[in-house]
């Protein structure tokens, strides 16, 4: 049997790049160079210039993986975007602001290289989970020059929405029960001490600590059975941007813990692609 049809070509053909490098770093005592990469997912289209959304990874910044969840990243490019998942240094091998100014580092590569990857340069926005939230809404409120470090600094790494998951938000508002155990948290290694003792050091370090009336709009998704970055964390966030008049959702998802299954479904999806449509 055979079957000629036509086929109308409505939509670009998507390509995966992975692997590419975006900054370098000094590594292991500062004897060595390390490479951060990044993943793309871009559409093959000169006609016309494409949003771009950066996701974060999470992993209690000790841990990341930026090809995770490229299945589900490739459903959000093919929906109208360029997505690109960026790599970032983890707590073990250097403490903040190294993880922010390498996502910021990432922002502005991609910038630099927008004809290459039909990125609009005026439409970017973030997104990340957990600890890659926490980057995702540090990435959106932090525009202080001081963090743009490395190439390509003629670029702004100024981003126009965010949707960090369920990310920790004020570290005043996480109840540890002793110094011993606040000293070996997520968010010390992150500060490079420890939290509880220098706690004014610690909350300068927090979003909440960077919401302004000009932030950009955000849409910030949290389980209310959140056992590791309790829910109140997103709320608190939300609060502070609705208090400055700021563009915010929340979107609780009931019953979902941390990085549940919830938030990989359809609806999810549906929602995450129509905000930054809407805001992009």
């Amino acid at each position: 049997m055979r079957e000629t049809v036509t086929i109308e070509k409505k939509q670009p053909q998507y390509s995966v790049v992975s692997g590419i490098t975006f900054a370098q770093t000094d590594a292991w005592f500062g004897h060595t160079i390390r490479e951060l990469k990044m993943d793309i997912i871009y559409p093959e289209d000169k006609t016309r210039k494409y949003p771009c959304v950066v996701w974060i990874c999470g992993g209690a910044w000790r841990v990341m993986d930026r090809s995770a969840h490229l299945a589900y990243l490739s459903e959000l490019a093919r929906s109208g975007f360029v997505v690109a998942s960026v790599e970032y240094r983890t707590t073990n091998e250097a403490v903040y602001p190294a993880q922010l100014t390498d996502v910021k580092a990432g922002i502005r590569y991609l910038k630099a290289h927008s004809e290459r990857y039909n990125i609009d340069k005026e439409r970017f926005g973030v997104m990340g989970e957990s600890a890659g939230g926490y980057l995702a809404a540090m990435a959106a409120l932090v525009n202080d020059p001081a963090y743009d470090v490395g190439d390509y600094t003629e670029y702004s790494s100024k981003v126009q929405a965010a949707c960090p998951w369920y990310p920790p938000t004020d570290v005043s508002g996480i109840p540890y029960e002793s110094e011993a155990a606040a000293a070996v948290s997520n968010e010390s290694q992150l500060l490079g001490k420890n939290v509880m003792l220098h706690l004014d050091e610690a909350v300068g370090i927090c979003p909440v600590s960077y919401v302004t009336k000009d932030a950009p709009p955000f849409m910030i998704i949290h389980g209310t059975n959140d056992h590791t970055v309790p829910f109140m964390q997103g709320e608190t966030l939300h609060d502070k941007l609705e208090k400055e008049g700021c563009d915010v959702k929340l979107i609780a998802i009931d019953g979902a813990d941390h990085a549940d299954n919830q938030f990989f479904q359809e609806e999810i999806w549906q929602r995450i692609i129509g905000f930054f449509h809407d805001k992009l």
